[in-house]
């Protein structure tokens, strides 16, 4: 249901003051009456109709559908007895907001039968008043039709708008999250093993200087070079949290493989079409980590990459001709592989690993995620 209580209906196509000439019209039917008494029991009918009109916006469960029959009791009544049939258009608004399928579709036949039926036995009982608003009429019976289900349409899209944009958020969130749990592990990896180093050279250096002068210079050297080496990764890490183009990172892998003496096969195309910045850095920072595994554990002489865009996934092979993966429990975590699949769920993505006659990894990133990230940017 919604939740604003108007005796107003909003978004139908009709103004607000259209609504209200539906509201005085039926004073100007009843005060066509000749007797007091139907004037009086006119007036009590329509108060009796708007009262439980917007109670229905506020009640929940039968009480409902007792509000509703109630309504329909009156609109029958009101277009019988004194050729008001607008009260139907009221009704048909609010039919359109229950979103209880087997509730709407009973209300909807209910109100749609007795309000043809009451029309048709009008234009026998009300001749005069119903021929002179014609049009008007079958524009009404035709808004009971159709405005229903437009209303319900409406209301279940505005839902489901509503879940995504809560969904979109809790991904943006889980992304804030899982960057800053990658920048720490990235930090701690990259820094914290050199820092800690660093301190137990220098406390070495320290306690050399006046006993083995030679040494201590070793050591401090030790330390300029550790110290230079932490800077140039963590300069590498900034560069990667930037966001990485995967036709960049293919010349990095180019000139890495020439200098390891492995021959580079490339297939595809490196330049990826309507791709969200999110999943190529995903795919670069996965080929990096198993170009360098490639390079420094394979013992290959040969690499062929197969970059593949589809309607439904982006795909990444990395195939070699080494010694394939040693059977070892840890072996993902010493290797970084650990890190490839946690980013890549992160994208509801996954990495397979085949080791036969060579070692062939598979990075696959379904196309859904492009679509969540489109609608989180709208």
């Amino acid at each position: 249901m919604q939740n604003w209580f108007h005796i107003f209906p909003r978004n139908t196509g009709l103004s607000l003051y259209a609504w209200i000439i539906f509201c005085l019209l039926p004073f100007y039917f009843i005060f066509r009456s000749i007797s007091l008494m139907e004037i009086i029991f006119g007036i009590v009918m329509i108060i009796l109709f708007f009262t439980t009109y917007r109670l229905s916006f506020i009640k929940k469960g039968w009480t409902v559908y007792v509000s509703v029959g109630i309504q329909i009791a009156i609109n029958v009544g009101m277009t019988l007895f004194y050729g008001y049939v607008y009260f139907s258009l009221f009704l048909a608004f609010f039919i359109g907001n229950i979103q209880n399928r087997i509730g709407f579709i009973t209300l909807y036949i209910v109100h749609l039968v007795t309000t043809v039926g009451a029309v048709s036995v009008g234009f026998f009982t009300q001749s005069q008043i119903f021929f002179t608003q014609y049009p008007f009429i079958i524009l009404s019976v035709i808004g009971v039709i159709l405005l229903p289900f437009n209303m319900y349409n409406r209301n279940k899209r505005e839902k489901l708008e509503n879940q995504l944009e809560n969904a979109n958020k809790k991904i943006s969130q889980l992304m804030v999250f899982e960057e800053r749990q990658r920048i720490a592990r990235d930090l701690h990896d990259t820094l914290g093993q050199k820092l800690s180093l660093i301190g137990l050279k220098s406390d070495l250096a320290g306690k050399l200087i006046d006993v083995k002068p030679d040494s201590a210079k070793n050591e401090l050297t030790d330390i300029n070079q550790t110290a230079r080496t932490a800077l140039k990764e963590v300069r590498e890490l900034v560069s990667d949290m930037k966001g990485t183009k995967l036709k960049d990172e293919m010349l990095r892998i180019r000139q890495m493989l020439k200098a390891a003496e492995i021959d580079f096969y490339l297939e595809g195309n490196p330049e990826l079409i309507n791709t969200p910045l999110l999943v190529e850095n995903v795919l670069s920072m996965c080929l990096k980590e198993a170009i360098n595994n490639l390079v420094k554990h394979s013992q290959a002489t040969s690499c062929h990459v197969k970059i593949q865009q589809s309607t439904d996934e982006w795909l990444i092979e990395v195939q070699d001709n080494g010694i394939g993966i040693p059977e070892k429990v840890d072996y993902l975590e010493e290797h970084g592989l650990q890190g490839m699949r946690e980013r890549l769920e992160f994208v509801n993505g996954t990495l397979t690993i085949k080791s036969s006659n060579g070692t062939t990894l598979t990075i696959q990133i379904p196309h859904v995620i492009q679509q969540t990230y489109k609608g989180e940017l709208s």
